[in-house]
């Protein structure tokens, strides 16, 4: 099954900037090889819905082993079962 996934993985108690770890993050995400786009409060992920959420367990667990201490995730699922979800769909006919 496709999806598409808003994802905000947000360092707690990491200091005033957490520029770092969620550039961390990021670079997890692109790893993967799905479709990744990066903006201000998240980042939006299109794929297969269990490669998606495998993609995103990575980026958390890469965050913890690396020394932060806390997250708050937050995560939407779109999916659908009429035709093949695209972020390109949803923004351009």
């Amino acid at each position: 099954m496709k999806a598409i996934a808003e994802v905000q993985i947000i360092p707690i108690g990491a200091g005033v900037s957490v520029r770092k770890e969620v550039m961390r993050a990021h670079e997890v995400l692109e790893e993967s090889g799905l479709n990744i786009t990066l903006h201000a409060n998240g980042s939006n992920l299109e794929g297969d819905l269990g490669e998606v959420m495998a993609t995103v367990q990575r980026a958390i667990e890469t965050l913890h082993a690396e020394g932060v201490v806390r997250l708050s995730s937050h995560i939407k699922i779109g999916t659908r079962t009429d035709k093949v979800p695209t972020m390109a769909g949803k923004l351009f006919k």
